[in-house]
């Protein structure tokens, strides 16, 4: 199947990912912690820490360091705890958005995340106003030149609700939470191993944008990312290549 393609959002991502190395090992730590403190230390019992020690393991984040994010969260009191909101929000021309956040300090979070949107003619909306126009899916992503015919065995056969070849070559995979982690460990055994796997939030219909307007959205969404409190950031906008790429 043809289709806008996650790929040059993923390229765009990796090199803000290289270039910014520290800030994302303190978020993803703090998921670590997290998700130790809330569902136990073991990640073979804990599969929200299980997904997070991979992430963590993608960006080549030394083992040590993981280590000590979940004995931090397994030993954090209730002083410590950091607390978990998701924004409802609108950017410019129409876009919705979803900004996961864990925070040690609500009353910076909401306003720091209250100033950028606006500056950006964006806005909070209210709660239930956005969340419904997406879904939780694991999303796999494999680089133009990928063997086709094994990813779409691999993943069919582990419960992938969905495969598709995009018109640049790349493949992109969808599939139930409840799946992800099958999926993950079918394509790591074929010596699969996507370029990005990830639970993420898929709307379900998406609003096309130009080029500068998708570069707008793209500032955006760096302003947001490049908060400590900010996760991730989701949104429905199809952006170009062309500004993804600029």
């Amino acid at each position: 199947m043809s289709g806008h393609s996650k790929w040059s959002t993923i390229k765009h991502k990796k090199a803000k990912t290289d270039a910014q190395r520290g800030k994302i090992f303190t978020k993803i730590v703090r998921e670590i912690s997290t998700a130790a403190r809330v569902g136990g230390p073991d990640p073979e019992a804990n599969p929200r820490l299980r997904i997070a020690v991979q992430k963590a393991k993608d960006v080549n984040m030394p083992t040590d360091n993981i280590k000590r994010a979940i004995q931090k969260g397994a030993n954090t009191g209730a002083e410590d705890q950091f607390e978990e909101i998701t924004f409802e929000a609108y950017a410019s021309d129409g876009v919705a958005m979803l900004i996961e956040t864990l925070t040690d300090n609500r009353n910076r979070t909401v306003p720091n995340i209250r100033s950028i949107l606006a500056k950006a003619g964006g806005n909070l909306a209210t709660k239930g106003a956005v969340a419904f126009q997406f879904s939780q899916k694991g999303l796999f992503l494999f680089e133009p030149g990928t063997a086709e015919d094994q990813v779409l065995e691999a993943a069919i056969s582990a419960g992938a609700q969905d495969v598709q070849t995009k018109e640049d070559g790349s493949i992109e995979v969808i599939a139930l939470p409840e799946h992800y982690e099958a999926v993950r460990q079918a394509c790591d055994v074929a010596n699969l191993p996507p370029t990005s796997a990830a639970l993420t939030m898929i709307p379900q219909v998406t609003v096309p944008l130009d080029i500068e307007k998708g570069k707008k959205l793209l500032h955006l969404i760096d302003k947001l990312e490049d908060d400590d409190d900010v996760q991730a950031v989701y949104t429905n906008a199809e952006i170009p290549d062309e500004a993804l790429e600029s």
